[in-house]
């Protein structure tokens, strides 16, 4: 498996209809949190949005949903939380593919997936991807014989989280941590309560809370049992004199 950062130019995935036209008179970035979801015809994905303006009353989000839809190409958006201070939305946005993305999808056979980090701003996309190495190398071969101009910023053949600590959780536990992590859960000070994140992913406070502690004493474990054995231990005490 391999993960590669590239840089492309905004407006070129703009004429290929990745980006809206006009995005960025009112918006100023756009993060990929986490994607749940990737098919030929459709993804499900968790983004931070940046606007330039003071944020919309969840009113008037609502009476122009249907605009705001047809627009963007959604299927369906939730706000799942709101940050005036730094003008930004958490949304999930379920999102018709291009015709150009379906053509990369079919080449990547399903084994390629967006991950941390990706970002996309007015003048510059940082996109990354994680998956088999074959299927990476197609779908770059196809862009360079496309024309689309991009820089590989870093490749690595790890994930944004590292195989050790990946391994020790099972899928909805990575899931778990992802979203929290994404959302804020671990921020200093928390951005978001359990309450609100387990409203996002449809499980009770209590139950998603026990999924948080057992991944979390999973990779506390798997970082002691790596750690040199004096590293973590405690200074000895000393005798007054």
């Amino acid at each position: 498996m391999q993960t590669v950062t590239l840089e492309f130019r905004t407006e070129d995935l703009t004429l290929l209809g990745v980006i809206p036209p006009n995005f960025f008179q009112k918006y100023e970035e756009v993060e990929l949190l986490e994607t749940l979801r990737l098919e030929r015809g459709f993804r499900l994905q968790l983004l931070r949005l940046r606007r330039r303006t003071p944020l919309r009353s969840e009113g008037d989000l609502e009476r122009e949903s249907r605009r705001i839809r047809r627009h963007y190409g959604l299927e369906s958006f939730e706000v799942i939380e709101r940050r005036p201070r730094s003008r930004e939305y958490i949304l999930l946005v379920r999102q018709r593919n291009p015709e150009w993305l379906k053509r990369l999808l079919t080449l990547s056979g399903g084994e390629i997936t967006p991950t941390a980090p990706f970002r996309i701003a007015e003048e510059r996309v940082v996109a990354t991807f994680h998956g088999e190495e074959r299927a990476l190398k197609r779908v770059l071969g196809r862009l360079e014989r496309e024309g689309l101009s991009f820089r590989v910023l870093r490749a690595s053949t790890h994930p944004y989280l590292g195989d050790a600590g990946a391994a020790a959780l099972t899928g909805k536990q990575r899931a778990a941590v992802a979203r929290a992590w994404a959302l804020g859960f671990y921020a200093v000070p928390r951005r978001v309560t359990l309450s609100r994140l387990a409203k996002s992913t449809g499980q009770s406070p209590p139950a998603l809370g026990k999924m948080l502690r057992r991944a979390e004493g999973h990779l506390i474990a798997r970082f002691l049992s790596a750690t040199e054995p004096d590293e973590g231990a405690p200074e000895p005490e000393t005798k007054p004199e």
